[in-house]
């Protein structure tokens, strides 16, 4: 879906690879969230540890920043040793619209 038609040709493939990219990086980063969130529900630290594992590749990828990753790891290994879920995300609070 292109909105604003580029008066290049190369601009058009980069419209379109754009989109595909960020396409793909939408599926990672809710794969991401579930595991996540399966994760820190669980308490198993061989669960986490591999949840550790794809925030380091998707860091590697650059399709999250590297603190995100380690800000969430942190958060989840927290979690695991107290034993209770991870703390939501802080998306929603803040001033309404």
């Amino acid at each position: 879906m292109i909105l604003a038609v580029p008066n290049i040709k190369a601009a058009e493939k980069w419209v379109l690879q754009s989109e595909k990219r960020a396409d793909r990086n939408k599926s990672v980063k809710s794969r991401l969230k579930t595991v996540y969130r399966a994760a820190a529900g669980s308490g198993d630290a061989a669960r986490a540890s591999q949840v550790e594992s794809a925030f380091d590749k998707a860091a590697g990828k650059g399709i999250i920043h590297p603190n995100k990753a380690a800000r969430k790891k942190s958060r989840l290994a927290k979690a695991i040793q107290r034993g209770t879920p991870a703390p939501k995300s802080a998306k929603g609070r803040g001033r309404k619209k």
